[in-house]
């Protein structure tokens, strides 16, 4: 991994949310570092590739990524408001992928799901825990 690369890397793990390729390059050239947009995105193609980002699509459709906070397969629960995500457990979701490929035929199934909704600090509406 290449110096810049690896500024990329730290810069993605301090925005602490997902964050665009051009949020995060306009965050290293506010902070003086002369590195190219195309660069950004290269590098964070393969930090995902690797398994050290998390890239999902937000609401315009637009590609965005953050540094994984786990090498458990996993997908994310976004907040509609303020972008907040949480990791979610692949286990029950890929449970019912499979049981409704099964009903349909289906074998081998794989599933990318991404969940959205309204954190508790966005919401204007109390959060009441379930138990599990």
């Amino acid at each position: 991994m290449t110096t810049r690369h690896d500024i990329i890397r730290r810069a993605l793990a301090e925005a602490g949310t997902f964050v665009s390729a051009q949020e995060l390059h306009s965050r290293l050239r506010s902070g003086d570092h002369r590195i190219g947009l195309t660069t950004v995105h290269r590098a964070l193609h393969a930090l995902a590739e690797d398994g050290v980002a998390d890239t999902l699509r937000d609401q315009d459709g637009q590609r965005v990524y953050r540094a994984c906070g786990s090498r458990d397969h996993h997908h994310h629960l976004l907040c509609r408001a303020c972008g907040a995500a949480a990791e979610v457990p692949a286990s029950a979701l890929q449970r019912w992928a499979a049981a409704v490929g099964s009903e349909h035929g289906f074998t081998d199934v794989t599933l990318t799901a991404q969940l959205s909704g309204t954190c508790a600090r966005c919401s204007p509406i109390p959060v009441r825990q379930e138990a599990r």
